[in-house]
């Protein structure tokens, strides 16, 4: 049994094959693809949502129906000269002070027709 398993061990060893040095393009090539993948799938359709949301805010104006973040649903009454914080007016007599940042979406006439359903 001791010759065998001796055996198996030197012939184990010639089978396998000489062990050279990774060349240091070969270790990097992993990480530049993990680094593509992750800037392909999340970085850039997530700063392309953001400059479409940019975009949205930029173009507000007055009586433009919007949802905030905490999901209260106003019109735009006033917008201040610093372009920062806007008035929302949510029922007749009220009237409440956001950040623009905090206004999540606009709404339109497409998207109160599909809530009413």
């Amino acid at each position: 049994m001791h010759s065998w398993l001796t055996l198996n061990v030197l012939l184990a060893e010639e089978a396998a094959p000489a062990v050279q040095d990774p060349s240091p393009w070969g270790m990097m090539m992993p990480m530049v693809l993990i680094g593509a993948f992750f800037y392909f799938i999340v970085l850039r359709p997530q700063a392309s949502e953001k400059k479409k949301h940019q975009n949205v805010l930029d173009a507000l104006k007055k009586n433009d129906r919007v949802v905030t973040a905490g999901g209260i649903i106003g019109s735009v009454a006033n917008i201040s000269n610093d372009g920062k914080e806007i008035t929302l007016k949510v029922d007749d007599n009220t009237r409440i002070k956001f950040r623009r940042s905090s206004i999540s979406s606009v709404l339109t006439d497409e998207k109160d027709d599909a809530a009413k359903s």
